[in-house]
């Protein structure tokens, strides 16, 4: 039997709203996230979340969605 992959989740972060404070970062258990160059969030790892929604239920500015699939 041949079984399609799971369809990724999407994370979302609003580069206006990011302030790089790096909180979601600190609290994502699969290290999905990372500060990019100019140093704003971006899911860098995105085949290893878990939607937990902990990055976006941490986030104090609300610049992050996660939308499961």
């Amino acid at each position: 039997m041949i079984t399609a992959p799971a369809p990724r989740p999407r994370v979302e972060v609003s580069p206006a709203a990011c302030t790089g404070c790096n909180v979601c970062v600190d609290v994502c258990p699969t290290d999905v996230l990372r500060l990019d160059a100019h140093g704003k969030a971006v899911a860098a790892w995105l085949d290893d979340c878990q939607v937990c929604f902990l990055c976006e239920l941490d986030c104090p500015y609300e610049a992050i969605r996660v939308f499961p699939r």
